[in-house]
């Protein structure tokens, strides 16, 4: 059962990271949701060092560095992405 949250978690993250990051986004839904689940287990790793990770209650800080964690990992994902297939933006 924790795959299966993981994938809705991972999804949720990504789709709300892709809707934060301006501009459009060339990654396919498939490979948000797995950009998704890296940047949940990095805000996890970093709530974890900086001792947040468990509190009583709603971990508002350890969801806030999850989504921070997806907002890098699908916006550094998108640029690889995009270098890769050859559809590079101009500024």
């Amino acid at each position: 059962m924790s795959w299966l949250w993981a994938i809705i978690v991972g999804l949720v993250l990504g789709l709300i990271a892709k809707a934060i990051i301006p501009g459009k986004q060339q990654i396919p839904l498939w490979l948000t949701t797995v950009f998704g689940i890296v940047g949940s287990v990095l805000g996890n790793w970093l709530a974890t060092k900086f001792g947040i990770n468990e509190t009583k209650g709603i971990d508002w800080g350890r969801h806030l560095l999850q989504l921070i964690g997806a907002v890098v990992i699908v916006g550094l994902g998108d640029a690889m992405y995009a270098a890769v297939k050859g559809n590079r933006r101009r500024a």
